[in-house]
């Protein structure tokens, strides 16, 4: 199984950089990097974590930048979005962006995308609610014809553009697109167009994955695919190795540990907790 870890990258976190090379010299497989352009000071939608939005969300680096830096200071550890907010950024750019930092990674990048939740942010980049989630689809219709060919175009609803040229191209093919939310509406997605699902353990309204996994192989199969086609990565917190074993054992692919936004100080003993889990685990 393996194992990841995901932190809000602020300007009091332990740096990128750092902990890149920690968590490699321990082992972990991939460094997860959420991301926020900004949070409105209005609110048409409430925190899906329930109570006050936490500070990192409104202080939250670029991931790309962020993981760029990762990747130039390691060798194996892969570098992911968790999640990119696609809807807000342009197509052509973003798909630029990531063909860019599968380049420079060498082809260590996982491209977790989601739809996003904050309304009033989406709508400062000029994207509708409403259609956010057929956006996302047509955004990665759309960028896969830029990644694999060389006259590309797309003609969709929302997203569409003439023949062009653009370079550089994923080292992946196919590049992961790892479509990250709740069941069944992410699930649904992953299912039709992802090459992964990433769904978070046990806080509303995900649920059990265990209640959700015999539905999700349902709707691979209707797609005519398996999860060996679209594993799942698991977002949790809990340190509790038994658990995350069953999940392994269910054939969940990587389990992600959700980090608080902290200094070297508390983050380095808490990677070092989670490597002896990862080590228990893999055992």
């Amino acid at each position: 199984m393996h194992f990841g870890v995901l932190m809000f990258h602020t300007d009091y976190s332990m740096p990128a950089i750092a902990l890149a090379q920690a968590m490699e010299a321990r082992g972990f497989e991939s460094l997860w990097a959420p991301e926020h352009s900004h949070i409105p000071l209005s609110r048409k939608t409430p925190f899906p974590g329930g109570g006050d939005l936490p500070k990192p969300y409104y202080d939250a680096m670029d991931p790309f930048v962020v993981l760029s830096a990762a990747a130039a200071a390691t060798k194996t550890l892969r570098v992911a979005t968790g999640v990119c907010l696609v809807i807000q950024r342009d197509t052509i750019q973003l798909a630029k962006l990531v063909a860019s930092l599968d380049q420079v990674s060498k082809g260590r990048f996982l491209f977790g995308i989601g739809g996003g939740w904050n309304q009033d942010e989406m709508e400062d980049h000029g994207t509708v609610y409403a259609t956010r989630f057929k956006k996302m689809r047509e955004q990665v219709e759309a960028m896969r014809e830029i990644w694999t060919k060389s006259k590309p175009e797309y003609h969709g609803d929302i997203v569409s553009f003439p023949p062009m040229m653009t370079w550089p191209k994923p080292v992946q093919t196919p590049l992961p697109v790892i479509v990250g939310g709740a069941f069944p509406h992410a699930a649904r997605r992953a299912a039709r167009y992802g090459n992964g699902w990433a769904p978070i353990a046990g806080r509303a309204p995900y649920g059990d994955i265990a209640e959700h996994l015999p539905k999700f192989k349902e709707m691979l199969a209707e797609a005519g695919r398996t999860m060996a086609d679209v594993p799942i990565t698991l977002m949790g917190g809990a340190e509790d190795a038994d658990a995350i074993k069953r999940y392994r054992d269910m054939g969940i692919e990587r389990w992600v540990a959700m980090l608080p936004c902290e200094g070297a100080d508390k983050t380095l003993p808490a990677l070092d907790r989670w490597a002896a889990i990862m080590q228990r685990v893999n055992a």
